[in-house]
């Protein structure tokens, strides 16, 4: 018996032996630190970047922004960035047959109307002016706003009309449509008063 229990221990001191050479005598231990700090927080500046970058590669400009006619052809007007259809100028005649669905959809030379069975929209002023932009919304009237497709986010409220991609813009992630509004809110203010929507009914009374 003391025999085979001194065989063991010399086993057992093997053992003991061998695992701390491998390295495996204790678990590794484990690293909590980023697993209780949780998804990291962007600062106000991280979010401003990220959403600059989004509108960029989402090309807003090209609807939300007047344009400079070159020889290559239009161009966004740098000095009214995102400040949306040019309040003030004349409605262009519009041929009804757009209002017939299978027609052509029409678009105004700077991009920034559009014509077809929904009636003629315009692309809202995005700058943070406070009577004519954005600058009265809350982020959470922007995000209700693009994820339900509708106007100040209202269950009643008007719906966002095409060419305006709010179903895809809808299906960012809370962080990236935070970021967006973010930048939004950090350009510089352009007080353009952008048209009300035009029904197929007010287009038909139209000369």
């Amino acid at each position: 018996m003391k025999k085979t229990l001194f065989l063991l221990g010399i086993i057992c001191l093997l053992m003991t032996f061998t695992l701390s050479q491998s390295g495996c005598s204790e678990p590794a231990p484990v690293k909590t630190d980023s697993l209780a700090s949780g998804p990291k927080t962007l600062s106000h500046a991280e979010l401003v970047d990220r959403g600059k970058y989004i509108v960029t590669i989402a090309s807003c400009e090209d609807c939300h922004s007047p344009k400079i006619f070159t020889a290559m052809g239009p161009i966004p007007d740098t000095t009214r960035a995102l400040s949306g259809h040019p309040g003030g100028i004349p409605k262009m005649p519009i041929d009804k047959k757009v209002l017939v669905p299978g027609n052509w959809v029409l678009l105004c030379p700077d991009l920034t109307c559009f014509v077809g069975p929904f009636g003629v929209s315009f692309p809202a002023n995005l700058t943070p002016d406070s009577t004519t932009g954005l600058g009265a919304w809350t982020e959470e009237v922007f995000v209700n706003t693009m994820r339900s497709g509708k106007h100040l986010g209202q269950p009643g409220g008007r719906p966002i009309l095409p060419a305006m991609p709010w179903a895809n813009i809808g299906k960012m992630t809370d962080e990236d449509l935070k970021s967006v509004f973010t930048y939004l809110q950090s350009i510089p203010p352009i007080k353009n008063q952008v048209p009300a929507p035009l029904t197929p009914a007010d287009i038909a009374k139209m000369k």
